[in-house]
């Protein structure tokens, strides 16, 4: 089964909660490592949330507006050269 990438909200801080602002991706858009995911809101700071892979992104698990805890998975990225039908079947086992 293709493995995907988790990127989740870091913990920074007293930080408990963010809210997912603005997503800067799309299901099927090619990201590198390093490259903005989303912008994110805490309490204190706004920021943006970066990815620590490179890949294709699946799946967006929350909405903009949505606040979640820290530790959240957001957003999945498969590998780039995963076959489709792969990658369906692993967003599918992942969802649940």
């Amino acid at each position: 089964m293709t493995e995907l990438y988790e990127v989740t909200i870091p913990a920074s801080g007293s930080v408990e909660n963010v809210v997912i602002t603005v997503w800067l991706v799309a299901v099927g858009d090619t990201l590198e490592k390093g490259d903005l995911v989303a912008e994110i809101s805490t309490e204190k700071v706004d920021t943006e949330l970066v990815t620590e892979r490179a890949g294709r992104v699946v799946a967006l698990l929350v909405e903009e507006g949505d606040e979640v805890p820290v530790g959240t998975s957001v957003c999945l990225i498969a590998p780039v050269d995963a076959p489709d039908d792969a990658v369906t079947a692993a967003v599918a086992a992942r969802q649940g």
